[in-house]
C-alpha cells in the first residue's frame, strides 16, 4: 500500500463513517453527519482518474440517498475532472491541506508545564469540550460519534481546576498516527495548551513504534498551522471538497 493510500485509510480509520466502499482507485465513504471526511470520495492515487468516474460516484452515492461529494487534489492530473465537476454545477470548498511529519517532530516541543491525561476512550469531560463554548453543538455531537467508533485511539486532555479545557485524539492504522478532534476552550487558547497534547499524543505512538503522522487542517487556519509547522510537519497535497450546489 503507497502512501497516499495508507493515509486515507487510515484517516477513514480514526473517523469511521457507517459504510466505506473502494471503486476504481476511490475510496467512496457514506456517512449522514457532519464529517466531510465522512461522507465523501477520495482518491487512493495521484494519477488521472478514469474518464467514467464522476458518473459512477454520483450514482452510487444516489444508491446511498446521499448527496455525492468529492474531496479533490489539487493537482494537474484532476484538471480533467475539476472541468467536469463545473460543468455539472459543483462548488470548491474548505480547502484543506493534508500535512505529515515525524513522530519525533510531533513531540518536539515537549509536554510543557500542564499535565496531560490520555485515554482508551472520551469521557464525558473529553466530549464536553466538543460541546462546549465556541463550538456548534451539532457538530460537535456529530463528531463525537463518529470518534468514538475508531479503533486503536487514544484521547488527551488537559484539566484545570476540575474542568477539562483542551483535547485531541490520535489514532493508529497502517503504520501511521493521525491527529485529529484539537480542540481548546476559547478562554484558554495561546498558552500552548494545544502543544502539550500534541506531545501526549507523540508518546502514546513512540510506545506503538509508530514512526510517521499525519494531519489534516483548513487552509485558513493560520493558528493551527503555526502550531503544526512547529512540530515538523509540511504539506503532502492539498484538496477542496467538491458539492452541487443547491438551486436558489
Amino acid at each position: 500500500m503507497d502512501e497516499i493510500e495508507a493515509i486515507e485509510r487510515a484517516t477513514l480509520a480514526a473517523v469511521p463513517p457507517q459504510r466505506q466502499e473502494r471503486w476504481g482507485g476511490w475510496l467512496l465513504a457514506f456517512d449522514d453527519g457532519t464529517v466531510g471526511r465522512c461522507h465523501s470520495a477520495a482518491p487512493l492515487r495521484h494519477d488521472t482518474p478514469r474518464a467514467d468516474c464522476l458518473g459512477e460516484i454520483e450514482r452510487r452515492y444516489a444508491e446511498a440517498r446521499l448527496p455525492p461529494v468529492l474531496r479533490v487534489p489539487d493537482l494537474p492530473a484532476f484538471a480533467g475532472l475539476v472541468l467536469q465537476l463545473q460543468a455539472r454545477g459543483y462548488a470548491r470548498s474548505k480547502p484543506t491541506l493534508v500535512q505529515t511529519s515525524l513522530v519525533t517532530g510531533l513531540a518536539a516541543g515537549g509536554a510543557g508545564a500542564v499535565p496531560v491525561e490520555v485515554a482508551d476512550r472520551p469521557g464525558p469531560d473529553w466530549e464536553q469540550v466538543f460541546l462546549g463554548e465556541g463550538f456548534d453543538p451539532r457538530d460537535g455531537a456529530s463528531r463525537l460519534a463518529i470518534l468514538r467508533r475508531g479503533r486503536d485511539s487514544v484521547f488527551a486532555s488537559v484539566h484545570e481546576a476540575g474542568r477539562t479545557i483542551a483535547v485531541g485524539s490520535a489514532c493508529f492504522s497502517g503504520g501511521w498516527c493521525g491527529v485529529h478532534g484539537m480542540r481548546t476552550l476559547p478562554a484558554h487558547r495561546g498558552r500552548g495548551l494545544a502543544g502539550g497534547v500534541l506531545s501526549a499524543l507523540a508518546e502514546a505512538a513512540r510506545r506503538r513504534g509508530v514512526e510517521r503522522c499525519f494531519l489534516q487542517v483548513e487552509q485558513g487556519n493560520a493558528v493551527a498551522r503555526s502550531l503544526y509547522a512547529g512540530r515538523g510537519f509540511s504539506t503532502a497535497w492539498s484538496y477542496g471538497y467538491w458539492k452541487q450546489q443547491l438551486p436558489a
